[in-house]
């Protein structure tokens, strides 16, 4: 029989019992609160930096892509089984969507701490307002992939201003 959280909010020794519970809480960066979303996308851009330092030669597009699409598949079946497992298919400290889809933003954007930053803010924006149709998505499209889709959009909204801060010379 499955473990069900027997609190309103699960704990770090919940979430560390099992790596899918551990993975789907940004390595237990979704159970900060406030704004557990920032915090998951805060994570992913020190681990970003971490696996990714400006100096260091980066890995081949294809690699970086297929491990991209990995954590994208992974993420929505993780997401889908520990949501099932709280009871609440979108909990709010379930923050590997927004390291995936940021670590998107990251990888498409240019590697200086301004850019990075503006795109960290576009990102956060996004998936805050939830313009159309991301809020669409959101209420809609349910289980793991809803999860995770919604932020895979907020990541192409902010690549779309990020290009076109990048055409302007804005950033570099």
């Amino acid at each position: 029989m499955r473990e069900r959280a027997r609190v309103s909010y699960p704990t770090l020794g919940w979430i560390c019992r099992a790596p899918g519970r551990f993975i789907a809480f940004g390595f237990g960066s979704g159970l900060i609160r406030p704004a557990s979303g920032t915090w998951g996308t805060l994570m992913a851009w020190i681990l970003w930096r971490v696996a990714m330092p400006p100096s260091a030669t980066p890995p081949s597009s294809m690699a970086v892509g297929l491990f991209l699409a990995f954590t994208f598949i992974y993420g929505c079946w993780v997401c889908h089984r520990v949501g099932k497992e709280l009871g609440e298919p979108d909990h709010v400290g379930m923050v590997w969507d927004e390291v995936v889809a940021f670590w998107l933003v990251l990888w498409l954007s240019p590697a200086t701490w301004t850019a990075q930053l503006a795109a960290f803010l576009l990102f956060r924006l996004f998936d805050i307002v939830k313009p159309p149709p991301i809020k669409w998505f959101d209420a809609h499209l349910k289980g793991g992939i809803g999860v995770m889709w919604d932020d895979l959009l907020a990541a192409v909204y902010a690549l779309l201003c990020m290009a076109i801060l990048v055409r302007l010379g804005v950033l570099q």
